[in-house]
């Protein structure tokens, strides 16, 4: 851990610290920061803010630097790519002085004649805060529905409105996110919460009557509801589904009253999803199948299924997309860590399954919006650390290939003059950790750079590689930015996320400090100039590793950290606690209740000095509260405290008060808060062009 340019005092000898000035004795824990009712816990979050404002102006220049930097390298009047439907096309744009989308759509073949389908730019001008939750467009394309949050809370109102020219409607208030409508051009299916802000019902409603009522009820608290409609438009699905168990029911598109139909009962720790096909239904599971394969049934017997694609010890299978011609399958080799689609033709004298070519590995591949059933065009989204994402036609009768949309990048730094490489790091039990890494193309040969690495590792979520214009203000300044992709996470497919998980999960956080020691042994990063970054259960991941060895790195970003664990894990009254237990553990279980105190960041801070820190928290954040970075802000900030002078670091914590989870909606706010974030990491990497705070 380097030591950061010199900080002067931030308080005089009259004016105590926001940790100082709220400590209550009888609370060491500052469990009291839980109650949001409390006025005092407003009072020391912006008192925390202030302090973070007067900590950081000298650096304000360089903020507002990358935040024009960033600005000028993209490309600001958005145009999204056109999707045909029945009768109309529909795309978006944004302006280039707008912060959201407009949505339009014209008759197909006729584009002269463009209709505005929805103006989120207009509905948003009046809030702090926007996020479009669901859109549903009618089969008839009569009419609009769609679901908005303006509070950050994750709770969803529901919009309707009658297409070309109608007044929206408010419908619905407090429901979830998710959409869908029925063939029947009148009914709209939708999902409402429990009193913890589970997803535990699917609702039907009738748009012309108002009729509602709930068709499907999930009282297991680890499960969460969705609904939605296969590509043949033929039925809808709706999925109950836990950590590692999932149920799928039916309900006939056409005929939305009829009740929904389980296709087979739940089997804890099984997971089936499925698609379909005229006659067929295809799922896709791991019944005897740890890494999942691929099985088919007959339409009017969905519960007995037949094998189609083997399981294969190297790969996972981890969705299919249905066509009238076949089927693509997203597959991950376990080996190389990379994303590859297969086609399997089902209407070929011999069915035939081969994969789609890859612009580049390692790099991100995945099928984008492809509603035509009957299609054989496949629209493809590629993207990579050193690729602007793009959009690819691609004909499955030839092979053609068309570009259809770049990601226009400009400035001083093209995506040309980056590269991209790959380490493999040993891990403390002898496994092998791929870690990314991107710089500058000439920075390589002069030797260790200062270094980013980004780490996520929970719920099986993969870190394929993604092009990121804001991350090019970084780069530019010479900053390498490395990913690890640890254990907890899918990049290796199934094994590897059930590696990470439960009674493995430490796994997750010595796999970090790996991944970190790999950067150095390489040559690749400046052992002293290393900071880490991670967000939501990043956040747990990184300050994890930091209480595994705060000398690690010299500084770390924590954006809305997960670092509470035993104490949230132990609330079921909390969003996401239960649903969860299959993730971490159910604490009331002796041996997880251990586990899981051993590695709790919160539970585990040690008298040692800390890299600076900067910890990020939303007031109205359903999935991580405010409370949990703030803690850990006043408890770190008490633990420096009784350090000697010249071990002590910045430990720095910022509440945006009007935003959830995702932090700020609106994209010029979300862009200046990220500059904010590199400009600290510029500073505690000794690359800020101004004077040190």
């Amino acid at each position: 851990m380097k030591a950061q340019p010199h900080i002067p005092a931030l308080h005089d000898a009259t004016q105590l610290s926001p940790v100082a000035r709220f400590q209550r004795k009888e609370d060491p824990d500052w469990h009291w920061l839980e109650n949001r009712d409390d006025p005092e816990v407003v009072a020391f979050l912006e008192q925390a803010n202030q302090e973070f404002s007067q900590w950081s102006a000298p650096l304000a220049p360089l903020v507002e630097a990358l935040y024009s930097g960033h600005l000028a390298r993209r490309e600001l009047a958005v145009e999204g790519l056109g999707t045909p439907l029945d009768h109309y096309t529909y795309w978006s744009e944004t302006a280039r002085d707008a912060d959201y989308p407009v949505w339009w759509r014209h008759p197909n073949q006729v584009p002269s004649r463009r209709e505005c389908v929805l103006d989120l730019q207009a509905r948003a001008s009046e809030q702090t805060f926007m996020e479009l939750g669901d859109i549903a467009i009618a089969p008839d394309e009569h009419w609009l529905a769609w679901t908005e949050d303006t509070s950050g809370d994750e709770y969803f109102t529901l919009f309707h409105r009658a297409l070309p020219d109608g007044t929206p409607r408010r419908l619905l208030t407090d429901i979830g996110p998710e959409l869908c409508c029925a063939e029947d051009n009148r009914t709209l299916f939708f999902t409402r919460y429990d009193d913890t802000q589970r997803p535990d019902s699917v609702w039907r409603l009738d748009i012309e009557s108002g009729e509602i009522a709930c068709v499907f009820r999930e009282t297991d608290p680890e499960f969460w509801v969705g609904v939605g409609k296969t590509r043949s438009r033929e039925w809808l699905v709706l999925e109950t589904a836990s950590k590692d168990t999932s149920e799928c029911h039916l309900v006939p598109a056409a005929h939305p009253h009829v009740p929904p139909r389980c296709v087979r009962e739940r089997i804890k720790g099984i997971e089936y999803a499925l698609e379909h096909r005229p006659g067929h239904f295809y799922i896709l599971h791991n019944q005897d199948a740890p890494h999942f394969r691929l099985d088919v049934a007959d339409e009017t017997a969905p519960d007995t299924w037949h094998p189609l694609v083997a399981h294969d010890a190297q790969l996972t299978l981890e969705s299919i997309d249905a066509f009238a011609w076949g089927l693509v399958i997203t597959e991950r080799d376990h080996r190389e860590a990379q994303v590859h689609l297969s086609v399997l033709d089902l209407d070929a004298p011999a069915p035939t399954r081969r994969r789609l070519p890859l612009p580049e590995a390692p790099c991100s591949l995945m099928l984008g919006d492809t509603p035509d059933f009957h299609t054989r065009r496949l629209r493809l989204h590629e993207e990579s650390f050193t690729l602007p994402s793009r959009w690819i036609e691609h004909d499955l009768d030839n092979d053609a290939r068309r570009l259809l949309k770049v990601q226009p990048v400009y400035g001083d730094l093209p995506p040309e003059r980056l590269v991209c490489r790959r380490v493999w790091a040993e891990a403390h039990d002898g496994e092998r950790i791929p870690v990314s890494v991107v710089a500058r193309d000439d920075l390589w040969a002069q030797g260790p750079m200062p270094t980013l690495l980004y780490g996520y590792g929970a719920y099986g979520e993969v870190l394929d590689p993604w092009f990121s214009v804001a991350r090019l203000e970084l780069l530019s300044r010479g900053v390498a930015f490395a990913v690890a992709h640890v254990r907890g996470g899918g990049d290796r497919g199934e094994p590897w996320y059930l590696a990470g998980k439960l009674e493995h999960k430490e796994n997750s956080f010595r796999d970090f400090l790996a991944a970190r020691h790999a950067l150095v042994e390489h040559g690749i990063a400046d052992g002293e100039r290393i900071a880490a970054y991670g967000a939501s259960a990043g956040g747990l991941l990184v300050s994890a590793s930091l209480n595994l060895d705060p000398t690690a790195f010299c500084a770390a970003v924590l954006d809305v950290p997960f670092v509470d664990v035993l104490r949230t894990m132990e609330n079921p009254d909390l969003p996401l606690t239960t649903a969860e237990y299959s993730e971490w553990g159910n604490p009331s279980e002796p041996e997880a209740h251990r586990r899981i105190r051993d590695y709790s960041p919160l539970d585990n801070l040690v008298a040692r000095p800390y890299p600076t820190l900067f910890l990020q928290g939303s007031w109205h954040d359903s999935r991580v509260p405010y409370w949990e970075p703030a803690k850990l802000y006043a408890r770190l900030t008490e633990i420096v405290a009784q350090l000697p002078a010249a071990e002590r670091r910045p430990i720095m914590l910022r509440t945006d008060m009007a935003a959830g989870h995702g932090g700020a909606s609106g994209r010029f706010k979300a862009w200046h808060d990220n500059a904010r974030q590199d400009a600290f990491i510029l500073w505690a990497l000794g690359l800020a062009e101004t004077a040190a705070p």
